[in-house]
């Protein structure tokens, strides 16, 4: 056995975690008043050609409305496990914020961030949001265009 195998493995070992490196990146989604029950709201990412990547958030308990976020529901073809990521619905103009870990190599690599919401007995607003995420986009404020007043992102 060659001895400088086991300093190559450590070394490639102290490497890996540098190349594979993660943040915590902050979601904030106001939500309008739009005088409706809790909202559901699902915030995923989708790649440079619309691909579904990855959910980040959802606020939605109760699986049997998940169709109602329809481009999230399309994309996850229900296949989707939430455990660590979900939470409770939103109230009509509260702030729904949430922090995940995204790798270091999602950032300016074409993805974009996008929400779908939902009320009951009201209008399901598919990709309500979406917008590019990219180191020069944080903190910057997008306006949906149903129950989303403004959702921004904060690397």
């Amino acid at each position: 056995m060659n001895p400088t195998w086991p300093l190559a493995a450590v070394a490639g070992a102290l490497v890996l975690p540098s190349i594979a490196s993660a943040r915590p990146v902050v979601l904030e989604t106001q939500l309008t008043s739009y005088g409706g029950d809790g909202a559901y709201v699902a915030i995923y990412l989708v790649d440079r050609t619309g691909k579904y990547h990855s959910t980040l958030w959802v606020a939605a308990p109760k699986v049997k409305y998940w169709s109602h976020l329809r481009d999230w529901s399309r994309a996850t073809a229900g296949a989707v496990k939430v455990d660590g990521i979900s939470g409770a619905s939103v109230g009509a103009g509260k702030t729904l914020r949430v922090t995940v870990e995204l790798a270091d190599a999602l950032l300016d690599a074409g993805y974009e961030i996008r929400i779908d919401t939902a009320v009951e007995k009201m209008k399901d607003n598919p990709s309500e949001v979406a917008v590019p995420l990219t180191r020069a986009g944080t903190d910057k404020v997008a306006v949906g265009r149903g129950y989303v007043k403004s959702f921004r992102y904060t690397l």
